[in-house]
């Protein structure tokens, strides 16, 4: 019988009660890791919080509400700390500061249990905390690439300079696509090994085709921020709304296309005020719809009812969000970052435009003349699995493990 190995992860982006969405993708593939019965996984989550009383205001506040919440009856175990973080000058401190507040955690759970890998899943704080903790443990370690982990962080000298040794020391280094990998390898990103492309899951029994008047009669109900007539057409882009996911552009765009086509913001985030601005100064704020928070049970509605997704981020390795439109059968247009190409490799799943607002109005409008079904869409998604992410990974994993 094959060994069990046992993984603690440490993992800045994890989803909590109190924020249910954030780093959902992480939890689903540590869940698929550790329901295949050949790892046992444990994740630590820290939590940067400032200074009391600082602590206690704001958004700091339920950060804190966070640290509360431990679950170790489901599949995995996920424990929390904190981590001492002094908002907008402690970048390049926090791997240290997360790394000693994790090892007393990971040094009592190891001799309990003893682990056999550490990981991270983000480049960046994540990646050098977790190099410390596994050599402390005395254990090879491996961390995944995201995106903007790489192409934030690693434009930075100080952050740079501790991503480089903890990736020549990792037992395995992954990218979610080929251009990340390229990217990281620019960067002196590469172990002597290489690195190893991990492309992302998906649930396929959630995602999946709902034709589009059944999408928008169930919207009608679910979402009545987003009002939709007979006939009208909906392109809809669901993330954070910051400046790098480029709703801004998307917004300008709409001046140029018809104007029976909708607009759905899909996201929460600081930009909001700024956006709601933008859409009135372009005089089409009765066609741009916020939805706030997007539930994961009705997102797949939401993309089934959409014509197209616009999705302008100035920046991603391969964005969940782009596989789980398509599983829905709504093609993308995204600008020609990160893995873009590697998605959008045939018109059926979409267009590839530049970042302008003319260039997406060209897009969006080629695209709705000539829809692909939902099924020929659907099917560029069919790579994409949960359970092909973990069989990928453990393989991986056994591999840094053995040494093979």
């Amino acid at each position: 019988m094959p060994v069990k190995r046992r993984l603690l992860s440490i993992s800045t982006l994890f989803p909590a009660p109190t924020r249910p969405g954030f780093g959902r993708f992480v939890a689903r593939q540590m869940e698929a890791l550790a329901a295949r019965g050949d790892w046992d996984v444990t994740v630590i989550n820290p939590i940067g919080l400032p200074p009391a009383p600082f602590s206690a205001m704001g958004r700091y506040r339920q950060l804190a509400a966070i640290l509360q919440h431990e679950e170790t009856g489901g599949p995995i175990a996920v424990h929390r700390c904190r981590f001492l973080l002094i908002p907008g000058i402690s970048g390049r401190l926090n791997p240290r500061a997360i790394a000693r507040a994790v090892l007393p955690l990971a040094r009592w759970l190891h001799a309990a249990a003893p682990f056999d890998l550490v990981d991270a899943q983000f480049f960046y704080p994540d990646g050098p905390a977790a190099a410390r903790v596994a050599a402390a443990l005395g254990l090879p370690h491996a961390i995944k690439a995201r995106g903007s982990d790489i192409h934030l962080w690693g434009e930075r000298p100080a952050a740079l300079a501790q991503m480089r040794p903890a990736a020549r020391d990792a037992a395995a280094v992954l990218a979610v696509s080929q251009a990340l990998a390229r990217d990281m390898e620019a960067l002196g990103l590469a172990p002597p090994s290489g690195i190893t492309v991990h492309y992302t899951g998906l649930d396929h029994a959630r995602f999946q085709p709902l034709p589009r008047a059944e999408a928008r009669e169930r919207l009608a109900a679910s979402l009545p921020a987003l009002p939709l007539r007979t006939g009208e057409r909906l392109a809809v882009c669901v993330g954070a709304l910051i400046p790098i996911k480029g709703q801004a552009l998307a917004i300008e765009a709409l001046t140029s296309l018809p104007g029976d086509i909708q607009l759905a913001l899909a996201g929460t985030g600081p930009d909001e005020a700024l956006l709601r601005a933008r859409a009135a100064a372009h005089g089409v704020a009765s066609r741009v719809h916020f939805l706030g928070a997007v539930s994961h049970e009705v997102l797949p509605a939401l993309l089934s009812a959409a014509d197209v997704m616009v999705l302008p981020s100035e920046r991603e390795g391969l964005a969940n969000a782009w596989i789980e439109a398509l599983a829905c059968g709504t093609p993308l247009v995204i600008p020609p970052v990160g893995g873009a190409p590697e998605v959008v490799d045939r018109p059926a799943a979409g267009r590839l435009a530049e970042r302008s607002p003319a260039a997406i109005a060209a897009a969006v409008a080629d695209l709705l003349a000539a829809p692909p079904s939902q099924a020929e869409t659907a099917a560029r998604a069919a790579r994409f699995s949960w359970d092909a992410n973990a069989a990928a990974l453990a393989a991986i994993y056994e591999k840094a493990v053995s040494g093979g």
